[in-house]
């Protein structure tokens, strides 16, 4: 008998195993094999070397070398209200993905009850006025459904892609943060930069004015030399508030970022960088490897492709929908009259009440619910085809940005020292009397101009950087992991594999 009744429980969790979803299989990515190549006609970028570290496998920490963007970033990842709601988001999903995976067990209740009741003598069939009293211990399950085909198995797979998918946002939007951080911090050096050049140059035109001012009372200069000077002034002082405005307003969005106030100390420090970002300050050597990789690497695309595994597992309980299921209630206990005699010998009660439902006519819900079902994965196919193909735009601006960036900076390098030449000549010139101001009211413009988009350069450079490498997955770790003796691969991301720990 007892092992009739373990093979009767061995089979029913094994068929609660069983679903009805549609085998899955991956969707093939829309994107080409290899990168498109920075130069002509469409050639395209081969593989890099094997022996490169992969992006995604370098942590922030050795991809940015300044002590004050680390310590920026450890701030915002310990106190920035977005990645927290992320991560609490997460943990909600794990503690629904827990709630689903109950219902595939009996939920057992103990229950203890008593009564009293006065019947009145015409109608206690003794003629007497009587009180009843009855007394019930028992313990039993309700509403228990058996899963013979797969419906609540089905819904607890949707659940759990539903909380990977959430796990996987969580690291992308650390990523997201990371990226956030630098960019924020090196725009406000960049602000920092320009700010410093213009008060460089208003305090060189301002003392060009002065002495405009003074040829023109001695009758040497003229009035239009003075005024040509002045406009100068003027320009310069506007630029003046605009980029301290800038500082100002980048300091605010890095402190948002953070999460907390910044430490006078820091900001100190940070104001100490008048001369603008380091170009040594980020690594410059990225691996790009192939797009294929971005399926493994990109969280944003493994978290579309948990949603889409969902999707399809809500097919399954759709079309486990259509069939009969059986609901099972029951329990056991003793009853009696009174209290005394609850545990006493023959007062064993028992109840077990089976329910099948089998669904005739609902109208059409059954069948509007699998339709609907089938066109909710066709949606996550495509917004996983389309997070793939983003991800390939991402990266390919940013390589093609990457070239052509270090180009443009060189020449806005060279374009400075020609243009600081030039005004050093006609400054000359005009000392010597032999030229006019104008000339040295152009080339200084000219000069000012020419170390503006120098920085500007300098910061969409770096930016780029930031960029590819927040593309190709990296920033969800602070240190490289470290690399398997056995296979030579670098080791699983640690997040993901308590994820895939805690969710099974």
């Amino acid at each position: 008998m007892c092992k009739t009744r373990w093979s009767l429980y061995l089979a029913v969790l094994l068929i609660s195993g069983c679903t009805m979803a549609p085998h899955y299989e991956q969707p093939a990515a829309p994107v080409a094999g290899e990168w498109p190549d920075k130069g002509s006609g469409g050639a395209t970028v081969g593989p890099v070397k094997e022996d490169k570290t992969a992006a995604a496998d370098i942590g922030w920490k050795d991809f940015f070398k300044d002590a004050k963007l680390q310590h920026l970033i450890e701030l915002s990842l310990k106190n920035n209200r977005n990645l927290r709601v992320a991560s609490l988001n997460v943990q909600k999903a794990r503690a629904q993905y827990r709630i689903q995976r109950a219902e595939l067990f009996p939920k057992l209740d103990m229950t203890a009850d008593g009564s009293a009741k006065r019947i009145p003598k015409d109608l206690s069939g003794t003629g007497f006025t009587t009180t009843a009293h009855q007394y019930d211990v028992g313990l039993g399950f309700t509403s228990y459904e058996l899963d013979l085909f797969g419906r609540i198995q089905s819904l607890k797979n949707q659940t759990l892609e539903q909380y990977l998918s959430l796990a996987e946002t969580r690291i992308s939007t650390q990523i997201t943060l990371v990226s956030e951080v630098a960019n924020a911090y090196l725009t406000l050096l960049t602000d920092q930069g320009l700010l410093k050049i213009t008060q460089d140059t208003l305090r060189s035109q301002q003392e060009s004015y002065d002495i405009e001012k003074q040829r023109a009372a001695q009758g040497i200069g003229t009035d239009l030399d003075v005024r040509q000077a002045e406009t100068s002034v003027r320009e310069a002082e506007s630029n003046m508030a605009r980029y301290t405005r800038q500082v100002a307003q980048d300091l605010n969005a890095l402190t948002l970022l953070v999460g907390e106030p910044l430490s006078n100390e820091l900001i100190s420090e940070i104001s100490k960088m008048s001369d603008g970002p380091d170009d040594r300050g980020v690594l410059t050597e990225l691996a790009p490897g192939l797009p294929s990789d971005l399926l493994v690497r990109r969280p944003d695309i493994r978290a579309a492709e948990h949603d889409l595994k969902a999707a399809n597992a809500n097919i399954g309980a759709a079309r486990a929908a259509f069939f009969p299921s059986i609901i099972l209630t029951g329990g056991i206990g003793t009853s009696s009259q009174s209290l005394s005699g609850l545990f006493a010998g023959g007062q064993n009660v028992w109840n077990f009440a089976p329910v099948i439902r089998l669904p005739i006519f609902d109208g059409g819900v059954n069948a509007g619910s699998l339709d609907a079902a089938k066109i909710s994965k066709n949606i996550e196919i495509a917004r996983y085809e389309f997070s793939i193909q983003t991800a390939f735009r991402e990266v390919s601006d940013a390589l093609v940005a990457r070239s052509t960036l270090n180009d443009q900076l060189k020449a806005d390098q060279l374009l400075v020292a020609a243009a600081a030449e030039s005004y050093r000549l006609y400054e000359m010139r005009y000392n010597a009397g032999v030229d006019t101001y104008i000339n040295v009211l152009i080339w200084h413009r000219q000069l000012y101009s020419a170390q503006q988009a120098l920085l500007n350069t300098r910061l969409s450079r770096l930016s780029n950087l930031v960029t590819l490498y927040k593309a190709l997955g990296g920033g969800w770790t602070d240190q490289t992991p470290p690399v398997s003796l056995k296979t030579g691969a670098r080791l699983r991301q640690p997040e993901e594999n308590q994820t895939k720990l805690t969710a099974n």
